[in-house]
């Protein structure tokens, strides 16, 4: 992928409602997996977008997990894990991008959302263990047209459903576009459980101590620039 670093700067730096609760994005509860938002919201023609990457080659969604959902995990004597290519580092699960692709558009134009595409993390999740019972969230997919993220969800290494929908994703905190060599980093975004998430674990491990927006931890997304 031949991407600038000017072009990406012109993407991210507006774009860094990738991760935010901007108006314009559609607000979807349902637990379907992700799909084109342009299908949905598109005008009649579709414009042709300012700026766009392609074929996403990296690097990595790091989320530093917040202490009071560590607090809540020991208190539900739950203990995380990681899956596949994930690791934990710091404090923080780092999940490797895998591909997809972003494209913006003219916000000044009629054309919603304008921020779209997928963002994929194959290969790589996290894991909830209570005695006997294992739940693994991997392959995990944002859509920033609607701020959501989905993933694969499995019991006791038995699916139990595919791309759900796991987490809302709040940029009201996000800070603004950083660059470091040949890649740019969108730090700040609340990651929050969904409704959905929280039913599944619940029904789970027999509690109704998981709630809806629970805060995990704050998202740093840095991609490949070039």
């Amino acid at each position: 992928m031949r991407t600038s670093l000017k072009t990406f700067a012109g993407v991210a730096a507006a774009g860094s409602l990738m991760f935010s609760l901007a108006a314009c994005s559609p607000s979807n509860s349902g637990s379907s997996a992700p799909v084109s938002t342009s299908s949905s919201s598109a005008s009649a023609e579709m414009p042709k977008p300012l700026a766009a990457i392609p074929a996403l080659t990296g690097v990595s969604t790091a989320v530093k997990l917040d202490a009071s959902f560590a607090k809540a995990l020991e208190t539900l004597q739950l203990t995380p894990g990681v899956v596949g290519t994930a690791a934990l580092t710091d404090g923080s699960l780092v999940f490797p991008i895998t591909g997809g692709k972003v494209d913006y558009y003219d916000p000044a134009k009629d054309y919603r959302p304008y921020v779209q595409g997928l963002i994929s993390h194959a290969g790589s999740g996290f894991s909830l263990t209570a005695g006997e019972t294992k739940v693994d969230l991997t392959n995990f997919t944002i859509d920033p047209g609607t701020s959501k993220l989905y993933g694969d969800v499995a019991v006791n290494g038995e699916t139990a459903a595919k791309q759900a929908y796991i987490f809302n994703l709040d940029g009201s905190t996000l800070k603004p576009l950083a660059k470091s060599g040949d890649t740019a980093i969108l730090e700040g975004t609340r990651v929050l459980i969904s409704d959905t998430a929280a039913g599944l674990l619940n029904k789970t491990f027999k509690t109704d101590a998981v709630k809806a927006d629970m805060l995990v931890g704050i998202a740093k997304i840095t991609v490949n620039t070039k």
